[in-house]
């Protein structure tokens, strides 16, 4: 045995090993504090997300309306009759197809998404020039409203004003109001499509933009006078497409009224 051993500690020798005993404490309490600057910061950054997505889906809301409501004055629709003018279901008249990315061509107004709902349609479907800003998108190459084919239009479903939000609530029956408007050839018609079906998708589905929607090849008749809204699905993904057909019921020159279904 040493003498260490044998010799009973002393209060002196106690107050020297104190060090000793509190150290593992002193230890617990710094590894408490970095575990709370942590739990900090992970709050910070949780609410500088939640703000991040409550700027990105109300912000972006706010200023793209604001944007799109300019859009549709600066076409210069004149307000139509508002009397009921008649149905016309021959051939219609169509306006040629812009030749330039984010061209405003006409405007949308479906009942089922509210009286005040008219939104303005641009060329193309790139999402900075056209989805972001103007709202609805045509696809290019497709038909041009009225013609035979498929009239196909992309939108968002949330931010930037999201025209197609609602997409999911049309029904079968319901109408989709389209008005191309040129000033400088004094076009002014309307085209009223009810919707047929609606469906789920992939992304890589593009034959329901076909001419005739779900059937490649097939070439249009008369009688395939068709419209197709396409939004991403569910909501705040990109995984899948809404997409919802409509076909041609009849058109209308504004200057002859306005269609039934805007005055209900």
């Amino acid at each position: 045995m040493t003498a260490h051993d044998t010799i009973p500690s002393r209060s002196g020798d106690q107050a020297s090993d104190a060090p000793t005993h509190r150290s593992p404490r002193r230890r617990q309490t710094v590894g408490g504090a970095i575990v709370s600057l942590i739990a900090e910061l992970l709050i910070i950054a949780g609410a500088g997300t939640g703000l991040y997505v409550v700027w990105t889906a109300w912000w972006t809301d706010v200023v793209a309306v604001q944007g799109q409501t300019k859009l549709v004055e600066g076409l210069g629709q004149v307000d139509p009759p508002s009397r009921s003018g008649t149905e016309h279901r021959g051939p219609a008249p169509v306006l040629a197809e812009p030749k330039d990315i984010e061209d405003v061509f006409g405007t949308m107004q479906i009942p089922r998404f509210g009286a005040d709902y008219d939104r303005p349609i641009g060329e193309g479907t790139d999402r900075e020039k056209v989805l972001n800003t103007i709202g609805l998108g045509h696809y290019q190459d497709t038909a041009m409203p009225g013609a035979e084919g498929n009239f196909a239009v992309a939108g968002h479903r949330v931010t930037y004003g999201k025209p197609l939000n609602q997409i999911a609530d049309l029904q079968d029956g319901d109408a989709v109001v389209v008005r191309v408007t040129d000033k400088a050839t004094k076009f002014d018609v309307w085209y009223v499509y009810k919707v047929t079906d609606s469906q789920i998708v992939t992304p890589d589905k593009i034959e329901t933009i076909a001419p005739v929607p779900n059937k490649p090849g097939v070439e249009p008749t008369a009688d395939d006078r068709w419209l197709t809204l396409t939004a991403c699905h569910p909501m705040w993904s990109a995984a899948q497409r809404y997409v919802v057909h409509a076909k041609l019921d009849y058109w209308m020159p504004v200057s002859e009224g306005t269609p039934k279904e805007l005055a209900k």
